[in-house]
């Protein structure tokens, strides 16, 4: 193991932090009429008062300059078997959108991904400019939840959750 004052070295960042297991969401919105998402495994609680989540996008994603206009957004928790929707939403260049992802509008418009663990409805809290990441602040205004077990992302793939 080496020890840096100045940070450890990207690629080795990149091989310890695969080790820990993540769960996978997909965020989503609808800006100026404009279905967009992308695919998150940075995902997570911040409070519980007020109910705040987070996630990290890289400020290189073409994404991200329309979910920023978003006013609502949704974070769609994905089930086990929704590893080709993860995917499909990390990728550049496609209709995310399109066959065959399946959603409906939800509250404010908002695209809800069909089939998923849970969906959290947002609206924008605060964001904050980290290395090479914006850090997205969400207050929850409404959740809702599935049976489905949920997707799972480990040493560079995807899979599901089995209890004990």
């Amino acid at each position: 193991m080496t020890i840096t004052e100045t940070g450890v070295d990207a690629g080795q960042f990149r091989t310890a932090l695969a080790q820990h297991a993540a769960g996978v969401v997909v965020v989503t919105a609808k800006p100026e009429g404009v279905p967009v998402g992308l695919t998150a495994t940075s995902f997570s609680s911040v409070s519980l008062d007020p109910p705040l989540v987070s996630f990290y996008v890289d400020r290189s994603s073409t994404t991200w300059p329309w979910l920023r206009l978003a006013d609502h957004f949704a974070v769609n928790v994905l089930a086990g078997d929704q590893h080709d929707l993860a995917t499909r939403f990390a990728r550049r260049g496609i209709d995310r959108f399109g066959h065959p992802t399946r959603w409906r509008p939800g509250p404010h418009e908002t695209p809800l991904l069909d089939d998923v663990s849970a969906h959290l409805i947002c609206v924008p809290h605060t964001t904050v400019d980290i290395g090479d990441h914006v850090l997205v602040v969400g207050l929850v205004t409404a959740a809702a939840t599935g049976r489905a077990r949920p997707l799972l992302y480990h040493r560079g793939r995807y899979g599901r959750f089995l209890p004990h």
